[in-house]
């Protein structure tokens, strides 16, 4: 009798946290671009993929490439898009499985993202490229293959490895699971868990990100099927296979130059990896004081400086090494 009501308990538990999670997900409602701009479509194997474009067609191309995690969206660039446009013709998609793009509900692989960005980029003729953490492995593996692809490179953090390895199929599958999958994830992406990676990983100034902020990261990993990519990314799937030093050498020689930016107090990917990264490739590398992963969100006109081939000011940054 007492397992009996274990069980029975066990299981209003269960289904009462389940729609407790389909019911966020439902007021989560329809998620709006995060960039001001011209929003539009990119029809790729099938996935509808968004994007936002501003500035002067005419103008350079610059496309910029969102870092992956829980909530990623273009919207990472929320600070610099208005300010680059004034300069360049700059493109900013959601990567398929993020943000307003499509998010099927696939097994995703580094490859996958990889031949994405191949086939984005060739949209353009030669853009510039601004792209932050794993994505940037993304963009120099696929220059590399091809470096008549891109003009010249600005990477956030770049990282190649971002989850565990060998990746891990059973937590990939736990995470895609209907039931299980679905509490997990809303676990990750809870307000309280994307505070705290902001806090702890992402942002170093107290003020940042704003609150409204926070609440559209809970709106996009409250979005239909937002478990999926994150599951391959949690369980390492999205991993790259390079070796950035070494591909960054070859782009070098190739004629395609990279410009490294650092966040002086980054944890997850720390300076001492951008140095001997910039040391190994040959590349300029910039250090901004006071911020971690993303200096474009915290310290924008350092990062839009950089971008303009401009000096930086000291109080905000200190320009560590040039290639």
């Amino acid at each position: 009798m007492r397992l009996r009501r274990v069980l029975e308990s066990l299981t209003l538990v269960l289904f009462a946290s389940i729609a407790a999670v389909r019911g966020l997900q439902n007021s989560a409602g329809v998620l709006e671009p995060p960039l001001d701009g011209d929003h539009r479509r990119f029809q790729w194997r099938g996935v509808d993929v968004a994007y936002t474009e501003a500035g002067e067609p005419s103008d350079p191309t610059l496309v910029l490439l969102h870092g992956i995690n829980a909530a990623g969206s273009s919207g990472e660039f929320r600070e610099v898009f208005a300010d680059l446009a004034a300069d360049y013709h700059v493109v900013a998609p959601d990567l398929p499985g993020f943000g307003c793009s499509d998010r099927p509900p696939l097994r995703y692989s580094a490859t996958f993202y990889e031949e994405f960005v191949a086939a984005f980029l060739s949209e353009f003729d030669e853009p510039q490229v601004l792209a932050s953490s794993l994505t940037g492995a993304y963009v120099v593996k696929t220059a590399r293959r091809d470096p008549d692809l891109v003009a010249d490179l600005t990477l956030v953090c770049p990282t190649a490895v971002a989850g565990p390895e060998p990746p891990k199929t059973a937590l990939r599958e736990l995470l895609r699971a209907p039931v299980v999958g679905e509490l997990i994830h809303g676990v990750l992406v809870s307000k309280p868990s994307i505070r705290y990676f902001n806090s702890d990983h992402g942002y170093y100034g107290a003020d940042q990100p704003s609150t409204a902020w926070e609440d559209y990261e809970w709106q996009t990993g409250h979005q239909p099927n937002a478990r999926h990519a994150v599951a391959s990314f949690v369980a390492g799937f999205l991993n790259a296979d390079a070796s950035l030093g070494a591909t960054l050498a070859d782009l070098n020689q190739a004629g395609v130059k990279t410009t490294l930016v650092w966040g002086r107090e980054a944890e997850i990917t720390p300076l001492a990896e951008g140095r001997a990264l910039a040391e190994e490739a040959d590349c300029r590398l910039v250090v901004i004081d006071d911020t971690k992963l993303l200096p474009h969100v915290e310290f924008p006109d350092a990062v839009v400086s950089v971008l303009r081939g401009g000096q930086l000011a000291p109080e905000s940054a200190a320009e560590e090494r040039a290639g």
